[in-house]
């Protein structure tokens, strides 16, 4: 069973960690196989190490959802170019992954978005330049891709916590 858990926990963080990647919330798919062991086999990990995955998984959540729009406020932006952030990131995943390659577009497109839709929204106030609104842009991408990266660093976190929690408590 150990083995067979490992390799499933294996499998389901590859799948997760490219889920992630397309800004689709994958890095729960290593949990969520965890927990089904965990239910056939309830000494299989100990409840610290499920909580410390899901508070992981929590936290990498919440700091992807906030990042477009700390981005934007951080370059100046206001509450509109934030929501313009975070709107142009569903946005920019769905159109760049019909235009480009899936995954590949999915990523540019989620961070091509952010900026996008924070230099919109941020532009409909009349007092702002072009340049201003493209600054809290560009802003509101980058913190987007960094957001991305952190989560797809959570994410492998997490896999490797569950299988070796998997491995090292069997052994």
């Amino acid at each position: 069973m150990i083995w067979a858990a490992a390799i499933s926990l294996a499998l389901a963080a590859c799948v997760g960690f490219v889920l992630t990647l397309l800004t689709l919330p994958g890095l729960w798919l290593p949990l969520l196989v965890a927990l089904g062991f965990q239910w056939f086999e309830p000494t299989m990990f100990s409840w610290w190490t499920i909580g410390a995955a899901v508070v992981m998984g929590v936290l990498a959540e919440a700091l992807e959802f906030a990042a477009g729009a700390a981005g934007a406020a951080k370059a100046g932006g206001t509450k509109r170019s934030a929501a313009g952030a975070i709107l142009g990131t569903v946005v920019g995943a769905v159109l760049g992954s019909m235009v480009l390659l899936f995954p590949v577009g999915t990523i540019l497109g989620a961070v091509l978005g952010a900026g996008a839709g924070a230099v919109l929204l941020d532009k409909t106030r009349q007092e702002r330049t072009w340049a201003e609104s493209t600054k809290v842009g560009a802003g509101a991408a980058a913190a987007r891709g960094i957001a991305l990266f952190i989560k797809a660093s959570f994410s492998a976190v997490i896999a490797v916590l569950l299988i070796v929690a998997a491995v090292w408590e069997r052994i």
